[in-house]
């Protein structure tokens, strides 16, 4: 499988594509710039199946339905947050002075941590609250890659100061689920380049002597 990192919107919160060889793609947190999303899809023949929010504050949810209803997909989201769709005052747009950023509720609420099998894309799914209450990351094993939001950043943390954030909360979600994993797996984050858990392990100023 191939994946790609697509920063959109004023935030550039990195929208990701995971895609195999028949094509068929899962898309990772449509922040925004929805055309541009889909002009790119459609350029390189790919097929969207599903959208998987890895929490819905606004610059994670602006091209939700754009992409939703050009491809007919469901979206999936943690149970926590799924009235943060349809509320600019949950998910931040109203408090960040972004104007009304909302989108219809999700298809699909996730409530537990499981295995999340969409056509022959198989993925752990881990709740990694913290930086918001309904966070998750995705973790494909066969890939070596985790989707995690905005809760793990090359040397740095997600920031724990908004509404719902707690930061013992995140700091347990890391090093729960996400420094548990192989030390090679690429962490993919929400917003920035891309590391590793190793790295992370090792030079995160935020994780020393937790």
């Amino acid at each position: 499988m191939k994946w790609k990192q697509m920063p959109l919107g004023p935030l550039q919160t990195n929208c990701y594509i995971l895609w195999n060889d028949q094509k068929n793609c899962l898309i990772v947190d449509p922040g925004a710039e929805g055309e541009k999303l889909v002009s790119w899809l459609n350029e390189h023949n790919l097929k969207p199946l599903a959208i998987l929010l890895t929490h819905a504050h606004f610059d994670h949810i602006g091209a939700v339905d754009t992409v939703r209803h050009t491809y007919n997909i469901p979206v999936y989201i943690d149970e926590k947050e799924s009235e943060w769709l349809t509320d600019p005052g949950l998910n931040g747009s109203g408090l960040f002075g972004m104007g009304k950023i909302q989108a219809a509720p999700a298809d699909r609420i996730i409530t537990s941590e499981h295995t999340l099998t969409i056509d022959d894309f198989t993925l752990q799914v881990f709740k990694t609250p913290g930086h918001s209450p309904g966070s998750l990351s995705y973790y494909a094993q066969s890939e070596g890659i985790v989707f995690a939001g905005d809760t793990l950043f090359m040397g740095s943390i997600g920031r724990s100061d908004l509404p719902g954030g707690d930061h013992q909360e995140l700091l347990s979600s890391i090093h729960d689920h996400l420094l548990t994993l192989p030390e090679e797996t690429e962490v993919l984050p929400g917003h920035g380049p891309a590391t590793s858990v190793g790295n992370e392990m090792d030079g995160n100023p935020f994780l020393n002597g937790f």
